[in-house]
C-alpha cells in the first residue's frame, strides 16, 4: 500500500454531499475516490503539453498544406 498523508481542504457543500453519496453507494472511502480523481486529473493536466507540442508541430509541419484546405 502507498504512504498516505492527512491534509485538510474545503469543498462546496453540494459537491460534498454527492461525493459522500457516491462513496457510501459504491461502498469506497472519500479518500480513495479524491485520491483517485486527483491522480487522474493530473496525468491529464500533464498530458496536455505534449499534445499541444505536437500538434503545434504537425501544423508547423504542414502550415501550407493547411491553408490549401482551408480555402
Amino acid at each position: 500500500m502507498d504512504a498516505t498523508e492527512k491534509f485538510s481542504t474545503k469543498m462546496n457543500k453540494e459537491v460534498l454531499a454527492k461525493l459522500r453519496d457516491y462513496a457510501q453507494a459504491s461502498d469506497r472511502s472519500i479518500s480513495l475516490i479524491v485520491s483517485e480523481a486527483v491522480s487522474e486529473y493530473l496525468s491529464r493536466v500533464e498530458v496536455r503539453p505534449a499534445f499541444r507540442a505536437a500538434v503545434d508541430d504537425v501544423i508547423a509541419e504542414h502550415e501550407e498544406l493547411l491553408r490549401e484546405l482551408a480555402k
